[in-house]
């Protein structure tokens, strides 16, 4: 019997849509709010030398982005003191919110699933400071329906790493057999959770993650499948194919 649910951010509940200046727009925007111009060689050392460590393969433990932001700013002669620090990373982030859209149906779905009793957490790899990432949950009215929240810039490792997923547990009350995990990314979200046992939703409203392994114990189509994905898993614990909420077509491979 499922007791909880545990869900991505981004391409989950929430679509990253960022445009292809949004990086220049966050630093200007940052450098806006300490009283300095943009200089476009900023955002063009960020993306040759920042940016790709943030998505490197196979690394679990979280980059400080603070602190990478302010190593950027030194190298063009930019001193800042916390506090620049944090206004310059309060202005970005809010520079990017357009990239951050809510799901027209993720309030629907979290509603729906409290109303069955199932306790609601939020497993997330993010880098920006976990009060303003707090805060974008706040404002768009999810931090109200979960239960917990946790981010890998807070818990300083990635998913697949096992830790991010049994603090959110731990808080939870909730043993991993009895959580289901709804996530895009077969590497982060569906590997990480099953292998402490957790069973596996592939969330596929927003992108369609190209690897294949491990397959997810469902594969969701829209956020509402998700609702038939618990059904399916609390009253028969087998694995299913989702394919849309009107017509599921059951794995027995999984069986």
């Amino acid at each position: 019997m499922l007791e909880a649910v545990l869900f991505d951010w981004g391409d989950t509940l929430m679509r990253w849509a960022p445009e292809p200046e949004f990086l220049e727009d966050g630093h200007r925007a940052g450098l806006a709010a300490i009283g300095r111009d943009i200089d476009p060689a900023i955002t063009a050392r960020f993306r040759d030398v920042y940016l790709p460590k943030f998505f490197a393969a196979g690394v679990v433990e979280e980059v400080e982005y603070p602190g990478e932001v302010r190593a950027l700013l030194g190298e063009f002669g930019i001193e800042v003191n916390d506090d620049e620090l944090l206004r310059f990373l309060e202005a970005e982030h809010a520079a990017w919110a357009p990239a951050r859209q809510l799901a027209a149906t993720t309030h629907a779905l979290l509603e729906s699933l409290r109303e069955r009793g199932l306790k609601l957490g939020l497993v997330s790899n993010a880098i920006d400071p976990p009060g303003l990432l707090h805060r974008d949950l706040e404002q768009l009215g999810v931090a109200q329906r979960l239960d917990v929240a946790v981010f890998s810039s807070e818990v300083g490792r990635r998913k697949p790493d096992p830790s991010i997923f049994e603090l959110a547990l731990t808080q939870l009350g909730v043993v991993p057999e009895r959580a289901l995990m709804v996530g895009d990314s077969v590497a982060n979200d569906i590997a990480g959770a099953r292998a402490l046992g957790m069973a596996t939703c592939q969330a596929l409203w927003f992108v369609a993650d190209g690897q294949e392994e491990p397959e997810a114990d469902f594969r969701a189509f829209t956020q509402m499948d998700v609702l038939t994905a618990v059904s399916r898993a609390s009253k028969t614990g087998k694995s299913q194919v989702l394919r849309s909420a009107t017509n599921v077509t059951h794995n027995p491979a999984h069986e």
